[in-house]
């Protein structure tokens, strides 16, 4: 059972910066894809990054270029950068992962972009 914890969420104004933690534990097996998604009130949960296999990341067209996501210093971590934020980008931030066919999120930390 792989659990997702989220941190790093919080109160910023347009323009600033704030990074996403995400720590999985419950497996000694490496998680090869490590994804981020953002639900804004009334709004369905969109993929905003991912990281894959061979250190390839993705992003959603609306966050490339102010968003990165990248390892953490501990196994199975990742953090997502975010700089230059929008009040757009106000939402949950939620983790996922999948292994042997199991998809797990985390419980999602909160991001609020004041203008």
């Amino acid at each position: 059972q792989v659990q997702l914890v989220e941190s790093g969420g919080g109160l910023v104004q347009a323009g600033g910066s704030l990074r996403l933690s995400c720590a999985a534990s419950g497996t000694r097996f490496t998680l090869n894809v490590m994804r981020w998604y953002r639900q804004a009130p009334g709004k369905q949960r969109e993929l905003v990054a991912a990281k894959t296999s061979g250190d390839n990341t993705n992003y959603a067209d609306s966050v490339k270029g102010r968003f990165t996501v990248s390892n953490g210093n501990a196994q199975n971590t990742v953090y997502l950068q975010m700089n230059s934020l929008k009040p757009e980008d106000t939402g949950v931030y939620y983790c996922n992962t999948f292994l042997f066919g199991t998809v797990y999120w985390g419980q999602g930390t909160q991001v609020t972009v004041s203008s």
